[in-house]
């Protein structure tokens, strides 16, 4: 594949009706993050989603920006929203949005969901004619893949690693990608095999010495 202008990740939403995210919608939280939702700003989603999600979305939010290429104006990074279309990790939600993210269902056959997705991917796609897209998310199901081939076709890749991995194997290896400065291999999602054999287990992460 020729080398684009850009590599823009879409990283899949935290799952915001746990019960990480309902803390934080709360009155009850006392640290800093659940404080700062409590106020008019809120907070920034990407640190909201990787309170809510842990490793997983830890590992793709380090691992996005450790190696976007945002094209233009763009941002490098865009997380799927269940309401509210794209939107850069550093734009801020509140107690409210994450709510009503709570209430709606992540899948292509619910409105609230894929209008505004397929609203702000196709206006994303236009603007970033010449860039490639790398989906930082699940492969295996139908709640991103259809939606991003539809208007990205060959243009959406996903790390080949990927395939076989649970949630908290690919939170792990791109955290590990990310501290170690090593991009992963890419391949156009339209055709490639999405299941395989779990690969063997990551060693642990080594935790620094003080």
């Amino acid at each position: 594949m020729a080398r684009s202008s850009g590599r823009i990740f879409l990283l899949s939403p935290a799952d915001c009706s746990g019960k990480r995210a309902t803390l934080l919608a709360s009155h009850d939280g006392n640290f800093d993050l659940a404080r700062q939702m409590r106020t008019p700003a809120g907070a920034e989603l990407g640190e909201v989603f990787s309170f809510v999600s842990s490793l997983y979305f830890r590992g793709k939010l380090a691992y996005a920006r450790a190696f976007a290429r945002a094209p233009g104006n763009v941002s490098g990074a865009y997380v799927i929203t269940p309401s509210d279309g794209l939107r850069p990790p550093e734009s801020r939600i509140t107690r409210k949005d994450l709510r009503r993210y709570a209430r709606v269902p992540v899948d292509p056959a619910e409105r609230r969901y894929r209008i505004p997705f397929l609203r702000d991917l196709e206006a994303l796609a236009e603007e970033a004619r010449d860039a490639e897209f790398v989906l930082l998310g699940s492969i295996a199901s139908g709640k991103y893949a259809e939606l991003l081939t539809s208007v990205l076709a060959r243009r959406l890749l996903f790390p080949e690693d990927f395939v076989g991995r649970g949630d908290m194997s690919r939170g792990g290896l791109m955290l590990r990608c990310a501290r170690d400065g090593r991009e992963l291999r890419y391949v156009a999602l339209i055709d490639a095999e999405r299941r395989g054999l779990r690969p063997a287990r990551l060693p642990p992460l080594e935790t620094p010495r003080s």
